[in-house]
């Protein structure tokens, strides 16, 4: 069984989950899983443990352990509705379908979305597991440890403040969990500050690490009485609401980083610390968000970036060196970390792509990084925008 908590998640999965169930009780949303790497072979074998872990999956509910530690993160204390939610809490498995037609995998899940957005995390951890351990049966961890060790030496010569991000990518959940250990051993906690995953964190003692996902500014597109210029603000504006001065990352380029921009506006601003960088150019954004803070007569040195796309250690150190006298830096670094094993990750997805019936889509900075079903929908929303 590869999943055995259910906080063995991203923490942005339940920071999003307790908006849904407060605000949005009534969404219905459709999720579809996307490998975006080229010439992927998966077999019947693979697809059918898929289907049996998924199957496990859906026999887990929250301990009450798990539950207390969750009511005492200080940003869920007082949302007591939401810790007996958790209670309940249980995965339909009618709310997930897997097809497979010799080639091509297709996961949909559609539900509830405080339901079925919780899938996410834990599908792309299955899916990337069960490949490796058929594509590769003899592969060792060997040249993994060699790597990670490297990692380790260079950030003694090049130090930066930087968190675990990589559930979704992992190789494995044991060497997830054994690069966790790793680091928390090897780098002192000024620089090492956590994980984005809420079982490690829990039982490692690390600090929990997360805010929102696209799918949660994705949402707005769908909302009645919400404009598509609008929407991305509409939801941040939710989130702040939601959270009163918590969690306060905003995620820059759900629609691309310029109109980002022209929505975070001086009260939206003020209200979050910070934003994370996670598409296109990650030098070329932090300029950007830089003079944007200078415009609105904000000291950037007061502000937060958070860069997290595509991240090694290299490329951490070089953008630490750019931006840290001019802006406040940290990293979240996973593919590299819980995925450098010798062989090419997966680079598979899993998004929100309609809620209540209608569609929405993530336009990004990235080549490749668009998903939408429908592309009419793309090119009124890009006119729109």
């Amino acid at each position: 069984m590869i999943i055995k908590s259910l906080l063995d998640t991203d923490l942005y999965k339940i920071n999003m989950l307790r908006v849904y169930f407060h605000r949005f009780p009534n969404i219905s949303g459709r999720y579809e899983f996307k490998c975006r790497n080229k010439g992927v072979k998966l077999s019947l074998a693979m697809v059918n443990e898929i289907n049996c872990e998924i199957e496990a999956l859906s026999s887990l509910q929250f301990s009450e352990d798990e539950i207390q530690w969750a009511a005492n993160l200080s940003w869920m204390k007082e949302a007591k509705g939401f810790h007996e939610f958790l209670r309940l809490f249980k995965f339909n498995k009618d709310y997930i379908k897997v097809k497979f037609d010799g080639s091509d995998l297709k996961i949909t899940a559609e539900g509830p979305i405080f339901i079925v957005s919780y899938f996410e995390t834990f599908i792309l951890s299955i899916v990337s597991e069960v490949y490796f351990k058929y594509a590769y049966p003899e592969l060792t961890l060997d040249l993994a440890v060699s790597k990670l060790k490297e990692k380790i030496e260079f950030h003694k010569q090049h130090p930066f403040i930087f968190s675990e991000f990589g559930a979704r990518r992992r190789f494995s959940f044991l060497w997830h969990e054994r690069v966790i250990e790793y680091l928390k051993e090897n780098i002192p906690g000024k620089y090492f500050t956590g994980t984005s995953n809420m079982y490690f964190a829990k039982k490692y003692g690390l600090k929990p690490q997360g805010t929102q996902a696209h799918e949660f500014l994705c949402l707005g597109q769908a909302l009645e009485n919400v404009t598509l210029a609008s929407s991305q603000k509409y939801m941040f504006e939710q989130w702040a609401d939601e959270y009163r001065g918590n969690l306060g990352i905003a995620l820059s380029d759900n629609l691309g980083i310029d109109k980002f921009l022209k929505d975070f506006d001086l009260y939206l601003a003020k209200l979050f610390n910070g934003i994370r960088q996670d598409s296109g150019d990650p030098a070329a954004t932090a300029e950007k968000i830089i003079e944007h803070y200078k415009k609105l007569g904000i000291d950037p040195k007061t502000k937060l970036i958070v860069f997290s796309d595509c991240l090694d250690f290299k490329k951490a150190s070089e953008l630490d060196l750019m931006f840290k006298e001019r802006i406040n830096v940290v990293f979240g670094i996973g593919t590299n970390l819980v995925c450098d094993v010798g062989v090419n990750p997966l680079q598979c997805v899993m998004k929100l792509v309609e809620a209540n019936g209608r569609p929405v889509a993530k336009l990004s900075d990235s080549d490749g990084k668009l998903m939408c079903e429908d592309e009419n929908f793309v090119e009124y929303l890009r006119s729109v925008l």
